[in-house]
């Protein structure tokens, strides 16, 4: 079975796909608030065995949702830039990213990074507040108005892709995970897992290979129809290959140390991403491609989700102090209770005069 390309529609299958993710965006920072890797505004590490499944979630999460983002958003660059022109391209890249990363930084962070300030008694908080300065999650932005530049300069010199449709082969696949693999794996010699970028706040700039070759991988998927005409089988042998990967890869990288261990990772990282995408994309178009009402209100939203979603979720988390769970029960209860409520936040946010035309 073969999907018929629709060059001329938008996919709402990548829509749907960016509802989903945003809610593991969600997901993936309340299992940080309970699990065992405190890099979060607000958490409570666990005290009991079941920490380690947040943990694992968070892990699995990292190897492929960030990668996944930035290849929506490359499919989506080359028809914006088409239609508005390079410069007004830049100017709408600049306020529909810029914008919200400054209200990020100004309005929101203080609201949710207030709680360090307790372990640094007698501090003033503006000097806690510019010592501890990052982006949060918006760092997500400042690395697409990086990428929307660098794809905007490099429309100046060179003439796009010709929109054809030309079928994705294995053999690309494959060598595009094993060359992902390669380079991520000499990346990490100077850029070890657990770097942090101060100011940039990056929170994982050991994956800025696969952040960058998603987005451009994006970009040429949008050329030649890649997500369109993906067969049916390929999603099968997608998800088929993220769980052989899994089983075989991971362990190797858990059990063995040093180089070994690194390039193992490197490779179950690449291959498990590129597997389960390539499933995901097949899934979504077979199965949620269309749109009524209720999605597209979900949609209309997802980017304002993200950006509000670290106050709804330390104002939970300490208003969830109280309960005596053990870890997975707390995220599994402020995950049902943040979702709907993020989402109806968001939709207030964007009623508010001119935000729709930010967001």
């Amino acid at each position: 079975m073969k999907a018929e390309p629709r060059t001329g529609t938008r996919l709402y299958a990548v829509d749907n796909l960016r509802v989903a993710l945003t809610a593991l965006v969600v997901a993936h920072h309340v299992a940080v608030t309970y699990g065992n890797i405190p890099l979060w505004f607000y958490t409570e590490p666990a005290k009991d065995g079941s920490g380690v499944l947040l943990d694992l979630l968070v892990m699995v999460n990292q190897a492929f949702f960030m990668g996944f983002f930035f290849l929506i958003s490359g499919f989506f660059t080359p028809g914006s830039h088409d239609r508005k022109g390079g410069r007004a391209f830049v100017r709408d890249r600049l306020v529909r990213l810029g914008i919200p990363l400054l209200v990020f930084l100004v309005l929101l962070r203080p609201l949710v990074n207030f709680g360090g300030l307790a372990e640094r008694p007698g501090m003033p908080y503006w000097q806690y507040y510019l010592g501890s300065w990052d982006p949060g999650p918006m760092w997500f932005a400042e690395v697409l108005i990086v990428f929307g530049l660098v794809y905007a300069l490099w429309r100046t010199r060179a003439r796009p892709l010709d929109r054809r449709s030309v079928p994705l082969r294995l053999r690309w696949v494959v060598l595009y995970v094993l060359g992902l693999a390669a380079v991520t794996f000499l990346w990490r010699i100077p850029v070890p897992t657990g770097s942090y970028v101060p100011v940039l706040g990056l929170p994982s700039p050991q994956c800025l290979p696969q952040y960058a070759s998603m987005f451009v991988l994006g970009c040429v998927a949008h050329r030649r129809g890649w997500f369109e005409s993906l067969p049916a089988r390929a999603g099968r042998l997608g998800f088929a290959a993220a769980g052989l990967s899994t089983a075989v890869l991971l362990p190797a990288a858990v059990l063995t140390g040093g180089a070994v261990s690194q390039a193992a990772m490197a490779l179950w990282e690449s291959a498990f991403a590129v597997s389960l995408i390539i499933g995901l994309l097949v899934l979504f178009r077979e199965r949620f491609g269309g749109q009524g009402p209720r999605g597209k209100w979900l949609s209309d939203h997802a980017f304002t989700v993200y950006i509000i979603h670290p106050v709804v979720l330390v104002a939970l988390g300490y208003a969830l102090r109280p309960l005596a769970a053990i870890a997975i029960v707390k995220f599994a209860v402020m995950l049902v209770v943040a979702l709907p409520l993020c989402w109806w936040l968001a939709s207030l946010v964007r009623s508010l005069p001119g935000a729709k035309r930010v967001l």
